[in-house]
């Protein structure tokens, strides 16, 4: 056991506050025991960490295999107790002594000494408990028990309560994935299952936790710090004024007393030339239940400005904030990373101005980053795994590199999992990763009773402080689809929580984060800040031939996949997907050899889409709906693997999946970005969703292990700030070029259009169509370059199964060139005469890149795979070579156990006509 002692002093972790006259015990530095009663079961415990976890360490339980999700039931049915060994260095004549835990999940009774000092029910909360009294009367070295209880068992328990809320049980009963009820409880939702993620319900002491003790009058512990840097003027839901100068207003918490004339200062440096901004004392310095706050003014055009991935640099901050007595004795410093900038979600009426300009009636919806409207390109996150203790800053490094290395400035975290730990956003700020942040409500309805509001209150209240100093936060969601799924089914719009509970405390908290009540929306009618329902949501008031919201799109229905007008037209396009399976290198990971085949019955337990609906594995009907989906859409457009080795078949049926997922999101995606230069001004495409929690079928563009599906590859390529993309309407043959940028100012560039056949032959006279053709695009828009009817092409009686349109785009700029390659075949893949590409692949140890060559015909989907063991990912994949065409890329390695270059023997190249031979 370490008893540290913190100086007055500034902290070399930015994240740490430092506090003259304590001693604070960090509580995962002693030993614990975790334990089971009824079960009988006591093992080495951590923290933070969870039950599943100190349970796998000991050996007691194995890893995320097989059925292991069902398997392992019986943890979450039981209640466990974490115990400390004693504490023998606590200081008994210390003026106070607190309990600080960061985070329990979920219900907790906390003992000390053996009294219990309180109880907690909130994941996302902070609980502090004052065990002053409890520490001087103790006749022993005190020992810390946390007991937490059964969240099924216990929300089973609120459910059955005749005094507990009620809803239409077709409504609730829809959105039980498998253990039901969990809209009574402040905890992980996905906990409880999800259509692309297991129901492990974990419970533990998840986040760090504390005792600290005050040893005078003077001394305080912080305990959260609220920094927001706004302009001038600013208000959530109206435009900043960019000319104003800056207000940055600090908000610190603490536990102690802070003397009614105390002083804070502040000095700002750069984080990464430590040149020094300003530095002095802050204004208007107020103490008030337990915060201090003060606030200051820099020139508006002072500080360099922070800017998204692709937009701009990420120039970053270090606030360096003091607490001191008038004698000027420091109480206490703290260190936080910000930048300045001004993020604005816009969902105002349109003007007249925009009218004229050919944007069609409605409302805006969309994001404004530094007074400058950009194109959100990006995905959803979901919780990266099902226990958050093993989530750690390698892991998403990692995986947010491979966003930026997509192209991606956005990522919407998804309702239902969890706040986001404060190293995330230290990492999007770093790497320019706008991080829409969601509260955490979805696909269900909230209990309004006084005591489930109270607590939702101070967990928003918490969250919305801790984060808000990062300029990657980019807005703050009510939650997931709580307008767009359920309020329509209960025919109603009940606004407790949403709007008159949490939007004044958003506003009380930040004024530079723009706030909605819910992920997907038709924006509002009207803000009355003084009203009890303080901002009046359009729900269902709308005109036809007007766009207001924002969309999302999940069809099913295979056959209509590439139909663009089966796509939503809005503002913006915040969900929408369709599941593939994942690798035969990440099933491996997961599956015992003999289940390696598309409708085993592990794998299709594993499939939880569609969900369960309860805790049965009996009936496997609704997996195999989800599997049917999956089937159908290859059979549909794709050669069928025909493959005599069954796991070189498994492998491709799984292929062929992310195949067709990868088409059908980048169908969706062109659609959307054309729609930046379309009536509905549509400026963002945020796909469902970005990785996995585990080894099964999902949504996901990258896998559990971090190795990138088809998608992520096709996301990256689509994402390119200039592209060219081709639009075929089946119905009336008719067929359309684009070019589409997301640059700030206006581009203008050449496409090239060849016709050919798939031995790569090139058509005579092109077909018809213009070899070369000039366009220009203005900022943020699209234009059509070339527009034909099939029939007036000249293709010499030639069927639709054997041409191609090879599409290449080029555009200068003076201080870059952007290019995009496409294509468009008449008929669907299953259709092409495909012929063997005969791929050649090598190796240059001298430039580390692979070599790939199409020697005989036109090779469609050309990709390269690694084997198990290693991961990274390659610079570009899924491409199209014609033949005699060679491609050089590069693999970007991001871990290699072995440290040996092994692995680089077993990378292969296959194309589309290897699939089905």
């Amino acid at each position: 056991m370490r008893l540290q002692t913190v100086l007055s002093v500034l902290s070399t972790d930015p994240s740490l506050p430092t506090i003259q006259g304590q001693h604070v015990l960090d509580l995962s530095e002693i030993g614990w025991t975790v334990s089971s009663t009824a079960l009988n079961r006591i093992v080495p415990g951590h923290l933070p960490s969870q039950v599943h976890l100190d349970l796998y360490a000991a050996g007691v339980i194995g890893r995320y295999y097989g059925l292991n999700d069902f398997n392992l039931r019986w943890i979450a049915d039981a209640n466990w107790t974490y115990t400390s060994e004693p504490l023998r260095d606590l200081q008994k004549d210390a003026k106070s002594s607190w309990l600080v835990f960061n985070g329990l999940d979920t219900f907790a009774t906390v003992d000390f000494c053996g009294q219990t000092v309180g109880t907690a029910d909130n994941q996302f909360r902070q609980w502090i408990f004052d065990v002053s009294q409890i520490l001087e009367d103790c006749r022993s070295d005190p020992v810390l028990s946390i007991n937490f209880g059964s969240a099924p068992n216990i929300v089973n328990a609120i459910a059955n309560d005749p005094s507990s809320e009620v809803w239409p049980a077709r409504i609730q009963e829809a959105q039980v994935f498998e253990y039901p009820n969990r809209w009574f409880m402040r905890k992980e939702q996905s906990d409880f299952g999800w259509d692309w993620g297991p129901a492990f319900a974990p419970a533990g002491p998840w986040q760090p936790a504390y005792i600290v003790q005050l040893e005078n009058e003077q001394a305080i512990y912080i305990t959260n710090t609220d920094l927001d840097t706004y302009r001038k003027g600013q208000i959530n839901h109206l435009p900043p004024d960019q000319s104003q100068p800056w207000v940055v207003n600090a908000s610190i918490d603490f536990i102690g007393e802070v003397p009614s004339d105390a002083l804070m200062s502040v000095l700002v440096s750069d984080a990464k030339t430590g040149e020094i901004l300003i530095t002095g004392d802050m204004f208007d310095v107020t103490i008030s239940d337990g915060s201090i706050t003060g606030h200051t003014v820099i020139g508006a055009h002072v500080p360099k400005l922070w800017w998204p991935n692709g937009l701009g640099d990420q120039n970053l901050y270090n606030f360096a904030i003091s607490i001191s007595t008038k004698e000027s004795q420091t109480l206490a410093s703290i260190t936080k990373r910000t930048g300045f900038r001004t993020i604005f979600l816009n969902r105002l009426n349109i003007t007249e101005d925009q009218i004229a300009l050919g944007i069609a009636p409605g409302a805006n919806w969309h994001f404004e980053v530094n007074g400058h409207e950009f194109y959100a390109k990006g995905s959803n996150i979901i919780p990266p795994d099902t226990f958050w203790p093993r989530v750690t800053e390698t892991k998403m490094r990692r995986l947010l590199k491979a966003v930026v290395a997509g192209n991606q400035n956005m990522l919407r975290v998804w309702a239902s999992g969890a706040y986001l730990p404060d190293f995330i956003y230290d990492i999007a700020d770093e790497e320019g990763i706008f991080l829409w942040s969601e509260f955490q409500f979805g696909d269900a309805l909230y209990p309004v009773d006084k005591a489930f509001l109270e607590n939702v209150a101070a967990e928003v209240t918490y969250n919305v402080r801790r984060v808000n100093h990062h300029p990657s936060l980019a807005l703050w969601a009510g939650g997931n689809e709580i307008e767009s799924l359920m309020l329509p089914a209960v025919k109603a719009a009940d606004p407790t929580a949403f709007v008159s509970l949490i939007l004044p405390l958003v506003y009380e908290n930040t004024r530079s984060i723009s706030y909605m009540p819910s992920s997907t929306n038709n924006g509002y009618l009207g803000v009355n800040l003084s009203s009890p329902v303080p901002m009046a949501e359009r729900y269902w008031n709308i005109t036809p031939g007007k766009y207001y919201g924002d969309t999302d799109h999940y069809n099913y229905d295979s056959s209509v996949a590439f139909d663009t007008s089966s796509y939503p037209v809005g503002r913006f396009a915040n969900e929408f997907g369709y599941h593939s399976m994942p690798s035969v290198q990440t099933w491996q990971q997961a599956l015992d050899p003999q289940d390696l085949y598309f409708n085993s019955s592990v794998v299709m337990l594993r499939n939880h889409h569609y969900p369960m609906g309860g805790l049965s594995t009996d009936n496997l009907s609704k997996s195999a709906l989800g599997m049917g989906e999956m089937t159908r859409s290859v059979e549909r457009y794709y050669p069928l693997p025909r493959h005599s080795d069954r796991i070189a078949n498994f492998s491709a049926w799984c292929h062929a999946t992310q195949i067709f997922q990868a088409d059908f999101y980048k169908s969706q995606i062109q659609f959307y970005r054309r729609g930046s230069g379309m009536p509905e001004r549509q400026l963002g495409a945020l796909y469902w969703q970005l990785e996995d929690i585990w080894q099964a079928p999902s949504w996901a563009g990258i896998e559990y292990d971090g190795r990138w599906k088809t998608l992520h590859y096709v996301a990256k390529d689509i994402y390119r700030p200039i592209i060219v993309s081709p639009f075929w309407n089946h119905n009336t043959s008719v067929l359309e070029i684009y070019a589409t940028s997301d640059l700030w100012k206006p581009a203008a560039g050449t496409v090239r259009m060849t016709w050919l056949d798939m031995a790569g032959k090139p058509l005579p006279g092109n077909a018809g169509t213009p070899s070369v053709v000039d366009f220009q695009v203005g900022a943020i828009n699209t234009t059509r370059i070339y527009s034909t009817h099939f029939a007036d092409l000249s293709l010499s009686n030639l069927t639709n199964s054997i041409l191609i349109l090879s599409l290449t785009a080029t555009a200068e700029r003076t201080e870059s060139t952007f290019s995009h390659e496409n294509y468009f075949t008449p008929s669907f893949p299953k259709d092409l005469a495909l012929r063997d590409p005969h791929l050649e692949l090598s190796y240059s140890k001298d430039t580390g890149k692979f070599t790939v060559k199409a020697t005989s015909g036109v090779s469609l989907y050309t990709w390269i795979d690694y084997p198990a063991g290693i991961i990274g990912y390659f610079e570009e994949n899924s491409f199209v070579l014609l033949p005699g065409e060679s491609r050089e890329v590069g693999f970007v390695m991001q871990e290699n156990p072995s440290g040996e270059d092994s692995w680089i023997k077993g990378v292969t190249v296959q194309s589309l006509w290897d699939q089905g031979n």
